[in-house]
């Protein structure tokens, strides 16, 4: 343990902020340089759980105690006012433009103004990752959730280490060694090939990272003196931090936000490394100090808060369904000037009003009587006035009075909102409405969906949503929207097994192919197809020549599609399709059918995605589902590939 002089303000975090801040608005944005943006999440978990802890470990040091109830007020200070100003503001925006999308936004601005986000989402099967149509623009707050609750818990069990072991460097092994477990917890919950949402939102998943922060603030805590790193030690830090910054920026560019590194160590070494990387800039000192300290940088970070706050939003209600994680610069830039701008203004005049006390001042001078405290009513009148119309139109959206069929931009435009999104409904949802539903509804469904996903605005009025688990058709039990007997036809030795992309094909297919079985299910994943396989099979029901139409809703691994291939040797043909899916995941999903048919001489890929290139007019507003047209041409396909001699 080094000597502890009182704390100072580190520069070096600032940039370092900034530096996590960008990463994330980058991945956001669809950037292929910034696959692992999502890292930026846990270099600020590090950094939160580092400074949290010197402040409250310093009070302890000099007072023998830990106000609570003033550092959670502090807290309160710092984070409350911009999130609400900013939850009140998006939703008088969706009352005005997108009234439907507003009202099941509910639950989320509810989960959000109460930090408990990330659970909402797990719960209630939300994917962080699979997305169709409008994403929900407080999808990212679930790490605000996450931090909240730290900052609830932690300062009563570090309080409690504290008073029991009452030396600091005794307490940093059991800090290490919950965070190992929650690492531990991360690594041992994963399935490849599965959505992650669990283990990413996880609060026991997740705390690894601020614990790391906390480990290191109680080994190099903030008031540590610059002789503590002079040389040797000082050459040691700069290489650590150096390091540090290296790993942080080769995870954020190449990491694959679905392969099993990132859940099993990947995230961990992000940890690690950023801890490196505040050691190194903690003494003020060095190369690392003043590269994180540049003017810009610093600039960004000290509205970090903010601008993480505003970023999401902006360009969920700016970007098209079908475009979103695809990259547009011209559209990105004025999304991040936007971004910008509001974060620079929410820090002047909402940020540090409430922060520094500001707004009580203000509430004194206003009441002076000289010509000051009367212009400080005016402009406080009108901006109470201000603040009264967002409250109502938030209120009057989420009560539902706004019209649901109306008033919503158009989707047509360069920035149109997200949300407009209401299509004719797909052959699938139209020939095999969910019972209860009482007809068709919009071709998109919840299968998970991101942030918000659960309900689409059917043609009309309702939901149109078909429930994850739910399928057009499904018999109870079974393995998805078909399973009908065996029937004569040319295609009564074809099996097709695929997600809600099949069910948009399935009544051409059958034209095309009859006596076909035709087994999709919304939201299926690859994971899924051995246990339909087995049921097909002891049904009589599996055919000598197999489609798979799987990869809409997620990537899959190279192994677990050789298992499924391999169950399949007895088929005379196995047809692999690939994906035409504007997602992260699509490159993945196709590289890995490329790569695994390449194995196995009995099976074809058909290049949907080849296929399909240039053709927008075959899909939704999704980018994903097909419409007449595109199920028409995709069923054609399918049907010219499993004929004896066929091409795909």
């Amino acid at each position: 343990m080094v000597p502890v002089e009182p704390r100072r303000y580190i520069t070096g975090l600032d940039g370092l902020r900034a530096v996590a801040v960008l990463a994330v608005i980058a991945y956001h944005l669809g950037m292929a340089q910034a696959r692992g943006g999502l890292l930026g999440v846990d270099v600020f978990f590090v950094i939160s759980g580092y400074l949290i802890t010197d402040q409250l470990a310093a009070e302890y040091r000099r007072s023998g105690r830990i106000a609570l109830g003033h550092f959670w007020l502090r807290r309160a200070r710092r984070l409350l006012p911009a999130l609400y100003a900013m939850l009140l503001i998006v939703a008088a925006y969706l009352a005005l433009v997108d009234p439907a999308r507003l009202v099941n936004l509910r639950g989320d601005l509810l989960a959000a103004w109460v930090y408990v986000s990330n659970w909402w989402f797990i719960f209630h099967k939300v994917s962080y990752f699979a997305r169709f149509g409008p994403p929900s623009p407080l999808g990212h707050l679930w790490s605000l959730a996450v931090e909240e609750q730290f900052y609830l818990l932690w300062p009563l069990l570090l309080l409690a280490g504290l008073r029991l072991l009452r030396r600091r460097s005794r307490l940093v092994p059991a800090v290490l060694g919950l965070a190992a477990a929650s690492a531990l917890a991360m690594a041992l919950l994963f399935q490849p090939g599965g959505d992650p949402t669990r283990v990413y939102d996880g609060t026991d998943t997740r705390a690894f990272a601020l614990l790391i922060g906390a480990a290191l603030a109680l080994l190099w805590p903030s008031g540590a003196p610059p002789r503590a790193a002079r040389p040797p030690a000082r050459l040691a830090l700069e290489a650590a931090g150096a390091a540090g910054l290296l790993v942080i920026g080769a995870m954020l560019a190449w990491s694959d936000e679905y392969g099993s590194f990132l859940y099993q160590g990947g995230m961990v070494l992000v940890s690690v490394a950023t801890a490196a990387v505040i050691a190194a800039a903690t003494p003020g000192e060095g190369r690392i100090a003043r590269l994180l300290s540049w003017a810009p940088l610093r600039w960004i970070g000290l509205r970090s808060y903010g601008i993480y706050l505003w970023h999401y939003p902006v360009i969920a209600l700016t970007t098209p369904v079908s475009e979103m994680n695809e990259f547009r610069p011209e559209r990105a830039a004025i999304q991040v000037g936007a971004t910008l701008l509001i974060a620079a203004l929410s820090y002047r005049f909402v940020e540090e009003p409430f922060r520094r006390g500001a707004a009580r001042r203000w509430w004194e001078a206003a009441h002076d009587a000289g010509e000051t405290g009367r212009w400080l009513r005016a402009r406080g009148w009108a901006t109470a006035a201000a603040a009264a119309l967002v409250v109502a139109l938030a209120s009057w959206g989420l009560a539902g009075l706004a019209p649901l069929d109306g008033g919503r931009i158009s989707g047509s435009g360069w920035l149109p909102a997200a949300g407009s999104l209401d299509p004719a409904p797909s052959p699938a949802a139209s020939a095999s409405p969910v019972p209860g539903q009482g007809g068709g509804g919009a071709p998109l469904v919840h299968g998970p969906g991101r942030r918000g996903d659960q309900l689409l605005p059917a043609p009309g009025g309702g939901s149109g949503e078909r429930p994850a688990g739910r399928v057009a058709g499904a018999k109870p039990g079974g393995g998805g929207a078909a399973a009908e007997e065996p029937q004569a036809g040319p295609g009564k030795e074809v099996t097709a097994i695929g997600d809600s992309v099949l069910l948009d094909v399935a009544p051409y297919l059958r034209e095309l192919l009859p006596g076909a079985v035709i087994d999709g299910r919304v939201g299926r994943q690859l994971v899924e197809a051995p246990k339909v396989v087995a049921e097909l099979r002891a049904q009589g029901k599996l055919g000598d020549r197999v489609i798979i139409e799987l990869g809409t809703n997620g990537p899959f691994t190279r192994d677990q599609l050789a298992a499924l291939l391999d169950d399949l040797r007895s088929a005379k043909e196995v047809v692999l399709v690939n994906v035409r899916v504007p997602r992260p995941w699509e490159r993945s999903v196709n590289a890995t059918i490329d790569a695994t048919a390449r194995r196995f001489p009995r099976v074809r890929v058909v290049d949907w995605y080849g296929a399909s290139a240039g053709k927008a007019e075959y899909f939704y507003p999704d980018g994903v589902h097909l419409n007449p047209e595109g199920a028409r041409a995709y069923a054609e396909m399918l049907a010219q590939a499993v004929k004896p001699g066929g091409s795909p």
